[in-house]
């Protein structure tokens, strides 16, 4: 009998794999040629850290992950535009 606080193993895969594609991005972020590349690959990696904190919420069945996980979205498109308006000149 497993203890209701247990991870569900069978969703770890899913993060190695997450975890696989933020590396992938963090070569783009430092390899990147342009800034705007450079943009692209933090929210690549913002958006990545997003799923894998809602994953994490579903394979320990908190909510206080989900919670996380949407002010750190919120925090991201807003630095996001600002990056965008950054290298659009507009600043």
């Amino acid at each position: 009998m497993t203890a209701i606080w247990e991870p569900l193993p069978y969703w770890y895969p899913a993060v190695a794999a997450l975890v696989l594609l933020i590396g992938c991005a963090t070569v783009r972020l430092v390899k990147g040629p342009t800034p705007a590349d450079r943009a692209v690959a933090v929210d690549t990696v913002n958006t990545l850290v997003i799923a894998s904190m809602v994953l994490l919420a579903v394979i320990y069945r908190q909510i206080i992950f989900v919670d996380i996980a949407i002010v750190y979205a919120v925090l991201s498109y807003v630095s996001t535009l600002y990056i965008a308006k950054y290298l659009g000149g507009e600043m």
